[in-house]
Formats: C-alpha cells, structure tokens, sequence
C-alpha cells in the first residue's frame, strides 16, 4: 500500500467520540448541580416533619423528631433535661408562637466556618405561623435531632 493509495479520511469517528464526552461533562454537571442544589433536603425533611407534627398537635411525635427517637417513651429518663411537658408548653398554644398552624421553610445552610471548626449541622431557617421574623433550627447532619440554631440567620433576600 502506497501513501497515495491510503483510504479516505473519514471524521464520523472523530465526530461521535467528541459527541460522547460532550454528553457525559454534561450529565456530570447536571448531575453535579442536582446534588449541589438538594444537599439539605433530608435536614429540611427533619424540620418539615417537626413541624408536621406540631401543626397537627401531635406533641409526642414531634418530641421524638426533636430527638431523633421514635421510641422515646421506653426511656424517658434519657430526655430529662428537656421534658415532654416543657416540650408541649414551648411549643404548643402557650408557647411563643400560639398554637402553630403554618410553617415554610425559607433556606438551609452550613454555618460560617470561621464560627464552627467543622459544623456538625445545618441551621435551617423556618418561618412559623407568616410572622414577620423567621426562625433559625439546628438539624444534627448524623443524628438529625432538632435543637434552636446557635446562631440567627437570614436567608437572602430576607431582612
């Protein structure tokens, strides 16, 4: 076989490959994206339950999403420091909100890291019964207890 006899150049090999890793950076972005954009939603399950609950005045439920256990009441003593009643009392009709019927929650994010060495959790930041000024929760990223955030926050566009 001669050079000159060598055969035509044929670019739909060129064309599909280059079309192949044009697909995959795009679904790795997309994919990227995606996850960047729902990195919080099992933390804002955690509140929107908490407060499922609440709205529907079931304080025990609510109790055991507050503390990640489900089966609290086999071991109450464990939870003394915060107890059901003092539960129904800050969160039910007597407590700061009135009885809560309305809850949206606004954003979720990690903490400054100038604040935390390395956060543990995320503040989501709820707003409760349409007032005015929102309210910041802290969600335990491994435990998912709720606790009031160690800091208030605002979400963008809020002031």
């Amino acid at each position: 076989m001669a050079l000159m006899d060598a055969k035509e150049y044929d670019p739909r090999p060129a064309q599909k490959r280059r079309r192949i890793i044009a697909t995959v950076i795009v679904v790795v972005l997309a994919v990227t994206v995606y996850l960047y954009l729902t990195r919080y939603d099992s933390e804002k399950k955690v509140i929107n339950n908490f407060f499922h609950a609440i709205e529907q005045k079931d304080f025990e439920t609510a109790y055991g999403i507050y503390y990640a256990d489900a089966n609290w009441k086999q071991h109450p003593e464990k939870y003394s420091s915060y107890t059901i009643n003092q539960f129904k009392l800050d969160w039910g009709p007597s407590g700061e909100y009135g009885a809560i019927t309305s809850h949206q929650v606004d954003c979720a994010l990690e903490p400054p890291k100038k604040d935390f060495v390395s956060p543990s959790g995320v503040i989501i930041v709820v707003t409760i019964n349409n007032r005015a000024e929102p309210r910041s929760m802290w969600v335990e990223k491994k435990s998912r207890t709720v606790t009031d955030s160690p800091m208030k926050v605002l979400c963008r566009g809020q002031q």
